[in-house]
């Protein structure tokens, strides 16, 4: 089959893989200049004039991120270098929280709820308690449930030092606002899915270099076609096949069409395709449009900030958040590859300007860290992920006859994550194909 992909992020990059090497014929039509979307590099300047290299946000991966590491690796870039790989830790500045040991899996998690350090018998055993109980209900609960509401049992220092710093890393929605559904599928593949499916897994390298550079190299060597700066407008059905419309586009007929953009990017192509199109595939079109418009989106910011020696005790720590001390997390990015003394503070589900978070978060690290810092550049997603609320319907893989949907947004087990973009990727190839 001739196919064409729209957008060069990881679930655009993860489809063109995976067709490639089923043997399809492969386009892909990226509008930037850049490929990785949301996950790539980005140039910038440390205080002192030294050319840094950054990322888009922020990123972290699991051992459960099992489809990510197997793409990474059949592309050339081998996880036990690029990435460092750490049991599970959740730590305080203060060596507070939890760290698990280097166990099999569930031993690594009982041992370190068991270890815990500043938590009383009863906070370990009210987390024992209910994580038993989640595994009985086969990690499952009704749609509608909140993940306050799923964790109601929990003593309040668990419920601040491990499930909210969890919650909002993994699903980047506040705990009050997120699905417990999707909350305990995470927690299933990480804590019993796979081996060392907890572990954590921080990128040496920059987000481009993880995975979109190579991802594009090897596809290349296999005859896909990459298009940078072309924006696609519309799609045209041509029969039974599908006909491209923007700037500069060959004029190819293809047997299959995969959007791998944002859900408002999508929604602007496919807005446009649906006056051309039959009124069944208009009205197909209109509703998957429909359900992309009733997301609702958070935003993440990372703010980077350097002192001259500054460093971690660990390559990444949790902070105490609040209104006025925002960053759930800091990295240590001296630790991970990059220069001495960088740091990375991530705010998940941001909702202050710019120049009101950098101030804030350089306060945080003098008070928490007792670092007095430098900002060097702070980045803000205002549309990182959708919202993961409870019983929340997200937009279907197949669109319309002969026109499908990739990303961290359309529909799956998973929420915004990079493994969720990659199983997208993976999913919708299927559908087109089957």
């Amino acid at each position: 089959m001739k196919l064409a992909i729209i957008g060069a992020g990881w679930a655009g990059l993860a489809a063109a893989v995976t067709a490639t090497q089923a043997g399809h014929q492969v386009s892909i039509f990226e509008a930037a200049h850049a490929i990785g979307g949301r996950a790539r590099a980005v140039k910038s300047t440390l205080p002192d004039g030294s050319p840094v290299t950054l990322d888009n946000g922020q990123h972290i991966l699991i051992g459960a991120y099992t489809e990510t590491l197997r793409l990474m690796r059949m592309v050339g870039v081998e996880p036990s270098t690029a990435l460092l790989q750490l049991p599970m830790s959740l730590l305080f500045p203060d060596g507070r929280g939890v760290r698990f040991p280097n166990w099999p899996t569930p031993l690594d998690a009982l041992a370190g709820i068991v270890r815990a350090r500043g938590w009383s018998a009863g906070d370990k055993w009210s987390l024992l308690r209910l994580a038993t109980g989640w595994q009985l209900a086969g990690f499952a609960c009704d749609s509608d449930t909140s993940v306050t509401q799923l964790c109601q049992a929990l003593s309040p220092r668990v419920m601040a030092e491990l499930i909210e710093p969890l919650c909002v890393s993994a699903l980047n929605t506040p705990a009050a606002r997120a699905s417990a559904s999707v909350f305990l599928r995470v927690m299933q593949d990480a804590l019993f899915g796979v081996q060392g499916g907890s572990r954590l897994l921080l990128p040496r390298l920059d987000l481009s270099h993880l995975f979109p550079d190579a991802a594009a190299l090897w596809l290349a060597q296999r005859g896909a076609q990459l298009h940078l700066g072309a924006r696609v407008d519309a799609v045209e059905p041509q029969g039974a096949q599908w006909r491209l419309h923007g700037g500069s586009l060959p004029s190819a007929l293809f047997d299959a069409v995969i959007f791998s953009t944002s859900a408002s990017e999508s929604v602007r192509a496919l807005a446009n395709t649906s006056q051309a199109a039959s009124d069944s595939i208009a009205k197909e079109i209109r509703c998957w449009t429909r359900a992309c418009q009733s997301l609702q989106f958070e935003a993440i910011a990372t703010v980077y900030a350097w002192g001259h020696g500054a460093s971690l005790p660990e390559p990444m720590l949790t902070l105490r958040s609040s209104t006025s001390a925002p960053a759930q997390f800091v990295f240590d990015r001296g630790l991970l590859g990059g220069p001495r003394g960088l740091l990375a503070f991530v705010v998940s589900a941001s909702s202050s300007e710019r120049a009101t978070l950098q101030t804030q978060v350089l306060q945080q690290a003098q008070q928490q860290l007792g670092l007095a810092l430098q900002a060097v550049q702070t980045i803000v997603e205002k549309r990182a992920t959708f919202a993961c609320t409870p019983a929340l319907a997200r937009p279907a893989l197949r669109i319309a006859p002969g026109l499908f949907a990739c990303g961290d947004y359309v529909a799956g087990p998973y929420p915004a994550t990079l493994e969720g973009a990659v199983r997208s990727g993976l999913a919708a190839v299927a559908a087109a194909l089957a």
